[in-house]
């Protein structure tokens, strides 16, 4: 039986154009750790995060090779990374967000064999296993993630250059009878389809996806 690859599987969570389009997004379980401070800080509170998620994920890939297999379990690859952002402070110079600043999500999807016995499973069996003090267990959770109405676009070039897809889509909100809904309970949101650190900033692609309801 071949893998489940979410990105195939579900072109249109992972794969939109680089035009931007109005999708309703189903409830996706995802595990999930928070934070804030600058994603580029080397050794931060990010990179931490995404160590303990990736350790987590492949804790759960490999469980079918024990005596506790989870019922239903199926061959996948581990969906990519994504994160939603959120910040109200931004640089005087050139008008971007403060990266300092950041409050963050960052998560990755789930197969739906993934139970909160399974989860559990697998942050005791990190716990027992790590090498690393970052790897606390404690800091991550299981949830479904219900999106809803969002504008999305796939965005090709580095994260610095974002501004340019965030304006297309802005527009498109506009001109669709709708409204830009980030705030407090919905937030900014991001897929890293490519990996930083083997593409060329350039070359990264990333989805782009703002949650939206229609304009009053």
């Amino acid at each position: 039986m071949d893998k489940l690859d979410f990105k195939k599987a579900y072109k249109e969570l992972y794969q939109p154009k680089n035009t931007p389009s109005k999708i309703l997004i189903p409830p996706m379980m995802f595990i999930m750790v928070e934070g804030k401070g600058n994603p580029n800080d080397e050794g931060g509170e990010f990179s931490e995060a995404v160590g303990l998620l990736y350790a987590l994920c492949y804790m759960i890939k490999r469980s079918n090779k024990g005596d506790n297999a989870p019922e239903r379990y199926y061959e996948y690859v581990v969906p990519p990374l994504e994160g939603l952002w959120k910040t109200n402070t931004f640089s005087r110079e050139s008008g971007l967000p403060d990266k300092d600043t950041f409050t963050w999500t960052v998560m990755i999807r789930q197969p739906d064999f993934v139970t909160p016995d399974v989860f559990e499973w697998a942050c005791g069996e990190v716990e027992k296993k790590k090498k690393k003090k970052y790897l606390d267990s404690g800091k991550a959770r299981l949830a479904v993630f219900n999106e809803g109405l969002c504008v999305q676009c796939m965005h090709k070039d580095s994260f610095d250059e974002e501004e340019k897809t965030l304006a297309k889509i802005e527009q498109f909100i506009i001109d669709n009878g709708l409204k830009n809904d980030v705030g407090e309970e919905r937030h900014h949101h991001e897929i890293y389809i490519s990996s930083p650190y083997i593409t060329e900033a350039a070359k990264m692609k990333t989805v782009i996806r703002i949650p939206v309801k229609q304009a009053e």
